[in-house]
């Protein structure tokens, strides 16, 4: 049982350290060195221009760690097969599955523990004892223990194994991580879940339904009910917004917002294959090259929508305009130029 666990651990990682050199590019780690350079000196001119009353600060801070308490799942790497094939050993599973527990503990109450000294300095400032300190990271310590062994006891119903569940809960984890992954390059393994936003109805009758919209209205009612890619490129937007609204300097925000938008793009190029599995679509009588232009029609359509958003809040919040201005330009070379590149590239167009 240990060695075959070990075994798909070690696959696993091997296909994440894979992608992540595509992650972990001299332009990314660049862009990460001088985005926290940029980050611990605004922190360190916040510690110095702390107000007089800093009472509203700590406790606020201490509430909002509290987030960081249910963050964390355990790593079982169960398969669908093994609800069959490894039910006779559903006790060996068991004690299996009670360590991996304790491990996923340990290794995420070091992560909670190491994002709570980066905020030791500010509790010091507000007037917090050290002491206090310690008694609060043990006290999330024990929290969080509470919190893994309520993950652990869902596993089981009756005291028995819940198989269904569990293999789910192991398949969300690495959905998660591989998603992660597929912000910055192609990822095998990943499945999309689809989820009618009966809301959202109303935008795809904006839509003229003729024969040359047929991709068009196709791909944009994929994107408005993919359940991975839509609520990915709300997050990347809601970055994009609060980066310009909170981030005082107009060169930081510019690179930040460049890099979320080229995200963007990059995720969008995936509903090409949105309707692979539907036969029937190579009986449509459209010209060559109609599924391609259906693509990147939506996909510009979508980025229009978040230039203008963009664009509108940057008015208010970015003071050089200038910059603004580049960035708008940005984005549009980068939807009218980089995505047809990008398209030619990436997908083998015979309709």
């Amino acid at each position: 049982m240990k060695e075959l666990m070990k075994k798909r651990q070690q696959t696993f990682r091997t296909q994440c350290v894979k992608y992540s050199r595509y992650v972990l590019n001299d332009h990314f780690v660049l862009f990460m060195l001088i985005f926290i350079g940029f980050l611990a000196v605004q922190y360190s001119q916040f510690l110095q221009d702390l107000p007089k009353d800093t009472s509203l600060i700590r406790w606020s801070l201490l509430i909002g760690l509290l987030l960081l308490v249910p963050i964390g799942s355990i790593a079982t790497y169960l398969e669908k097969p093994d609800a069959l094939f490894l039910l006779v050993k559903e006790e060996e599973v068991k004690r299996y599955i009670k360590g991996q527990a304790k491990k996923s503990f340990v290794f995420w109450f070091l992560i909670q523990s190491f994002v709570l000294l980066l905020f030791v300095p500010l509790l010091l400032a507000t007037g917090l004892d050290k002491l206090a300190i310690v008694a609060y990271i043990l006290v999330l310590g024990v929290a969080k223990g509470a919190v893994f062994s309520w993950k652990e006891a869902r596993f089981y119903q009756d005291g028995n194994l819940n198989w269904t569940l569990a293999i789910a809960r192991e398949n969300a984890r690495k959905q998660l991580i591989l998603r992660f992954f597929a912000l910055f390059t192609t990822v095998k393994g990943i499945t999309n879940s689809v989820k009618r936003r009966a809301y959202l109805d109303g935008f795809l009758g904006l839509l003229p339904k003729t024969h040359g919209n047929t991709w068009i209205y196709l791909y944009m009612r994929s994107f408005l009910r993919n359940g991975d890619l839509f609520s990915m490129t709300l997050r990347l937007l809601a970055l994009s917004i609060l980066a310009i609204i909170f981030i005082p300097q107009p060169l930081v925000v510019i690179a930040l917002v460049a890099l979320l938008n080229y995200l963007v793009i990059f995720q969008l190029l995936g509903l090409y294959s949105a309707f692979d599995y539907q036969a029937l679509t190579l009986l449509f009588p459209m010209k060559k090259g109609s599924k391609k232009a259906g693509l990147n029609k939506t996909i510009q359509l979508v980025m229009s929508m978040i230039t203008v958003i963009e664009g509108g809040i940057g008015l208010v919040f970015i003071s050089d305009k200038v910059l603004l201005l580049g960035l708008l330009a940005y984005t549009v070379a980068l939807t009218l130029l980089y995505l047809p590149f990008k398209m030619t590239r990436l997908v083998d167009e015979n309709r």
